[in-house]
């Protein structure tokens, strides 16, 4: 009769901001695969690899690892639209740029169902850092492009809104229609185009 030993995975010892990080994107993962619903403190500890005490120990509850998660996901939204505006030639090169990156993260990254589901479970309200970071979109517009301000600031609301919309039900309801897969952000993105169109 043989005893065979079982085998444990080496602890990793990890920084508190590398713990962090991983907690987030074990959370990011099950959020793309499963949606927000799936955000549940034992479930993100066991994709994360680490024990759930550790998560409550870095984060204090589930909805603190929802909140740092899009948190995150915007912060690394307005990195790549601040980034096409350094990057774009001219000013329309960077307004679509950085319109694409937005349309992107909300459609593909699962950035929409999490906004909503902070929202339906009334968590938005401690998303304190997104109006900070739509205000440095914004600043940078308005300086880069000769926007006004305000100009600025209305065209940043309309879009996101389109862009959650899209992300949550674009696809859905083109395919209800029978029209292609991405009728909607089409659309959606032309209104916009439409409403950058300095008047004359």
């Amino acid at each position: 009769m043989s005893i065979t030993k079982k085998t444990h995975k080496p602890r990793v010892r990890r920084s508190s901001q590398a713990s962090r990080d991983n907690i987030l994107s074990a959370a990011e993962a099950l959020l793309l695969e499963k949606g927000p619903q799936a955000l549940k403190l034992t479930d993100v500890a066991e994709q994360a690899g680490i024990a759930h005490a550790t998560v409550l120990h870095h984060f204090g509850s589930i909805a603190d690892v929802q909140t740092a998660l899009m948190e995150r996901m915007i912060r690394q939204l307005v990195g790549q639209i601040l980034d096409a505006h350094r990057r774009g030639e001219d000013t329309g090169h960077r307004t679509e740029a950085g319109m694409q990156a937005m349309f992107d993260a909300f459609e593909a990254k699962g950035a929409a169902r999490l906004a909503a589901w902070l929202e339906l479970t009334g968590e938005s309200r401690r998303l304190t850092m997104v109006r900070d970071a739509v205000r440095s979109v914004i600043a940078s517009r308005a300086e880069r492009d000769g926007t006004s301000p305000e100009v600025a600031e209305d065209q940043s609301l309309v879009g996101i809104v389109l862009a959650m919309g899209v992300g949550l039900f674009g696809r859905s309801l083109a395919e209800l229609l029978g029209r292609p897969a991405g009728t909607a952000r089409q659309l959606a993105q032309d209104l916009l185009r439409g409403m950058m169109v300095p008047k004359r």
